[in-house]
């Protein structure tokens, strides 16, 4: 949009019909430029624009450059400055997802939810409970069968307790109902691709990487062969430090926490696995069974490094958040490793299957007694092959 032009056309509902209306009257729809934040709306105006044929990329909020001097922000001023950026090559558009992988993502982050309010339920319960000199029996866990059973026995003679009694029994009940999640997980995991379900289960391979957990990588990052090395990986899910450096002085910080908070936290979490010394239990060796040897190899070698850092990093008397932190940050340098080489195997099965067609001429031929295959390089024509000049 030129200059002289701007602001001209005000607001725009963000529904279909307004955009619609708007990509008519802008013009032909393969000569437009269309970007804007990610956020909240989420995906669903790219794929529309994708729809109608307007190129559109959604770009990076915190990867817009910004002067310092600015002081004034307006949502005028956001999309003039957008626009400059975008014009000049400035912005950094985000990974966009597809439907199937955003509805997995949705799916997953459902679940994860569920999960997290019924903590948060039981944890009321338990507090209630104590409150009143009411503490669980020895070896009872709190999300067990067994607790909610005693908690349900339990008399008041306040009836108002009694009612606070009930209501977070009640609550803790229903959100330990996720049945018909997991049902819906089991149902898109045999819908998985080839490639996708390949990666979901070699990244199982790994210790402390679940099926939950090898999904939600696979949703969030999506295809690992995009980073060239681990480091941009790392870097992508915010646990590398920060650095203020100039000069011979350098100053490094905590970590940066840029990127997706949930990827963040999926990681850390299955670092603490690598608190125990390297070992094959029996859930680890059903997942790892019908794995290649490569990738097999690759997460046993991801337990004995992984290990013997949290231990030289806890006897140097770091914090042990400290330590997790970095443990994640190299579990993410496995993490690609697997992935590429997932990758690798697909293309080899890709380049065999053709090959294989080839077998009966090579049969054939091996089956003539003194034959031979023989490759011949093919020869440059006799008209481009000149011999020196000795007169120069």
């Amino acid at each position: 949009m030129r200059e002289k032009n701007r602001g001209r056309w005000g607001w725009v509902p963000n529904q279909a019909e307004g955009v619609r209306k708007l990509i008519a009257r802008l013009g032909p729809a393969d000569r437009l430029r269309v970007c804007y934040e990610a956020g909240q709306c989420g995906f669903v105006l790219y794929w529309q624009l994708q729809q109608m044929g307007v190129h559109c990329s959604v770009i990076a909020p915190s990867l817009i450059p910004r002067r310092s001097g600015e002081r004034v922000k307006t949502d005028r001023l956001d999309a003039l400055r957008l626009v400059r950026s975008y014009r000049a090559g400035e912005l950094v558009a985000v990974l966009v997802p597809s439907k199937e992988q955003e509805a997995l993502r949705d799916l997953l982050r459902a679940i994860y939810s569920a999960k997290g309010d019924q903590i948060r339920h039981v944890h009321r319960l338990a507090k209630f409970l104590l409150r009143q000199g009411r503490c669980k029996p020895p070896g009872v866990g709190l999300l067990s069968t067994k607790y909610l059973a005693w908690a349900r026995a339990q008399q008041f003679a306040q009836p108002a307790q009694r009612e606070v009694l009930n209501h977070y029994v009640l609550e803790f009940e229903h959100s330990s109902q996720r049945s018909e999640l997991t049902k819906a997980l089991d149902e898109v995991c045999e819908q998985l691709a080839k490639p996708t379900a390949a990666l979901v289960a070699a990244l199982q391979g790994l210790r402390g990487v679940a099926k939950l957990l090898a999904l939600s990588l696979v949703s969030e990052l999506g295809n690992l062969s995009r980073f060239r090395n681990p480091r941009p990986l790392m870097s992508y899910a915010g646990v590398v430090s920060r650095e203020h450096s100039s000069g011979n002085t350098i100053r490094r910080g905590a970590i940066t926490k840029s990127g997706r908070g949930h990827l963040r936290r999926m990681i850390v979490e299955a670092a603490w696995h690598y608190r125990h010394r390297p070992g094959l239990g029996q859930a680890l060796a059903k997942r790892q069974a019908g794995l290649s040897e490569e990738v097999r190899a690759i997460a046993w070698k991801a337990q004995l490094r992984l290990t013997r850092r949290y231990r030289q990093l806890v006897l140097r008397g770091k914090p042990k958040p400290q330590v997790i932190v970095a443990v994640a940050r190299e579990l993410l340098g496995f993490i690609w490793a697997i992935g590429m080489r997932v990758e690798e195997e697909r293309k080899l099965v890709l380049v065999a299957q053709p090959l294989a067609r080839n077998k009966d001429p090579g049969r054939r031929a091996a089956s003539r007694p003194d034959s031979r295959l023989r490759v011949s390089r093919p020869q440059p024509p006799r008209s481009a092959i000149t011999a020196p000049s000795s007169r120069g």
